[in-house]
């Protein structure tokens, strides 16, 4: 019978959530992970795996928690409402003083070497899923009349999503809620029509 755990599971992985996602998963090393984490090296081998396997695990718990914003935009009655939802959203996590400005995402995969190309490829197929997702609900929103009939939901989800990401650099740089707000407010203004 092995020793029962003698920390919380969810502290050590917020830890390693918030390190990730101000240093990237290149520019954190395992004695930064163990720090933050207040465990031992076989104890993150033991729980979480590899450096690899705790980056996905802290990418599930950011994709839950941070960015559970996402899943209620898409059950919002209109395109422009699941648009607004889904920005401010975007605005508010990116720039909660509780965890570091941006995006783990986007800090966690800009500058990845070819060792890290499994990370990269990671953080690119979930950033397709999710314009995939917001794309489906723009093609529901056009099928509806919501959307003109000219409008091709890929592309604007595809849009969105790169000012989502635009914003994200943004906020690392250092621009407030404010700005990405007056971003948001800008984008909605010109939003299409039916």
């Amino acid at each position: 019978m092995g020793r029962p755990r003698e920390f919380d599971i969810d502290d050590a992985l917020d830890g390693a959530l918030d390190l990730f996602w101000r240093k990237g998963y290149e520019g954190t090393s395992l004695s930064d992970l163990t720090q933050a984490m207040g465990i031992t090296r076989p104890s993150l081998y033991a729980t979480f795996g590899n450096k690899e396997e705790l980056f996905r695990k802290a990418l599930d718990r950011y994709d839950s928690t941070c960015m559970a914003f996402t899943r209620e935009a898409m059950k919002q009655p209109t395109a422009r409402a699941v648009v607004s939802h889904l920005l401010y959203g975007f605005a508010d996590a990116q720039t909660d003083p509780v965890h570091p400005s941006g995006c783990m995402g986007m800090n966690g995969a800009l500058a990845c070497s070819e060792e890290a190309e499994p990370i990269k490829q990671e953080l690119v197929g979930r950033r397709v899923a999710g314009e995939a997702v917001l794309g489906r609900r723009l093609e529901e929103a056009r099928a509806s009349g919501d959307l003109p009939a000219d409008c091709d939901p890929a592309e604007l989800a595809r849009y969105v999503m790169t000012l989502a990401h635009g914003m994200a650099v943004q906020a690392t740089s250092g621009a407030g809620r404010e700005a990405l707000y007056s971003i948001v407010a800008m984008t909605l203004r010109a939003w299409p029509s039916a």
